[in-house]
């Protein structure tokens, strides 16, 4: 135990001071090296030895790993022998397509429920004098985490038999409210417990996307909304041909952001069900074939498909911010 404390304290005396030191040598001996060359030639390299540093960082921290974890999904379990695609064959066959299946449940509903209610709130949280009141309500949330906040759902969704006291809110609301209402058991019925634990999700991050499509609601022109009213047009075709074209960005934004989280959801799955009954997804399985299973060849296999998964996401993403800029 004091070998580790030893260890972990001279870890964080070299990343605080040896690593800064570090960085300040090279760039203090590359400034010189490039006194020493013609101007012409040093004013070109200058901007090369500034980003020699950060080039490495990404080499070292994203590069590496990602060629690592290629590789490793072409090896057997152990990572020691060469198995070719087998891997990738075990990954779109049997029960992982099921967790496939779950995961695109997942991206599906779960960025649309997001955008949904949060235009909605967006909307109508722009029209009350209680705005900021409801805003905080609805931000409280995401200041729990996942994980806190599947812990809490669990008493949401707590199930007991028929004809026993039911203490899940839930199954005790419809129970006193729907006469004959058998109780549901929502986290061990198939895709029932995939649609519960969407919800935990929306839950837990509707406020920031609401925050981001109010500030996007609030930057529409007013003027050009009240000549359409003047016009004749509903509210409703105010919103989708006025409202709704203006905050595209906005809504692709936080489209964007939920389709990432839903990719790659693991606390609420591992929390609840742990991908039993049916509600396994991507990300708790890499999780269980790496250390429970170890088996390395099928973990590796796993995280590339979650990265070629996330790749349109991101180019997408990339795209959005490129045509915002022009």
């Amino acid at each position: 135990m004091d070998f580790l404390m030893d260890n972990a304290i001279l870890l964080i005396i070299v990343g605080a001071v040896g690593i800064p030191v570090l960085i300040y040598a090279l760039l203090g001996v590359g400034e010189r090296i490039l006194d020493l060359l013609p101007h012409k030639a040093g004013h070109r390299l200058r901007p090369l030895v500034w980003l020699f540093l950060p080039l490495a960082l990404i080499i070292l921290i994203l590069l590496y790993p990602v060629v690592s974890t290629i590789r490793s999904s072409f090896m057997d379990a152990t990572d020691a022998h060469f198995v070719g695609f087998d891997n990738y064959v075990w990954a779109f066959q049997g029960d992982m397509l099921g967790v496939i299946g779950n995961n695109i449940v997942w991206v599906v509903v779960l960025p649309l429920a997001t955008v949904v209610m949060a235009l909605i709130a967006a909307v109508l949280f722009d029209r009350v004098a209680y705005e900021r009141v409801a805003m905080t309500l609805i931000l409280l949330p995401t200041a729990i985490s996942f994980v806190a906040g599947a812990v809490i759902w669990t008493q949401m969704y707590a199930y007991q038999p028929a004809g026993s006291t039911q203490l899940g809110t839930f199954n005790a609301l419809l129970t006193a409210l729907v006469p004959g209402f058998r109780p549901i058991s929502w986290l061990q019925t198939p895709m029932v417990n995939t649609l519960a634990m969407i919800l935990i999700a929306v839950w837990l991050q509707l406020g920031i996307a609401v925050l981001i499509l109010s500030a996007a609601v609030k930057n529409v022109d007013q003027e050009l909304l009240e000549a359409a009213r003047l016009d004749g047009a509903n509210e409703l075709r105010v919103f989708f041909s006025i409202t709704l074209p203006v905050i595209t960005p906005a809504v692709l934004v936080v489209l964007t952001t939920a389709m990432m989280a839903a990719l790659k959801i693991f606390d609420i799955v591992y929390v609840l069900t742990n991908g039993l009954f049916e509600s396994d997804v991507i990300a708790n399985r890499l999780y269980s074939e790496l250390f429970h299973a170890r088996d390395y060849g099928h973990a590796s296999v796993i995280a590339v498909i979650l990265l070629v998964a996330a790749l349109p996401i991101v180019l997408l993403n990339v795209a959005q911010f490129r045509s915002e800029g022009e």
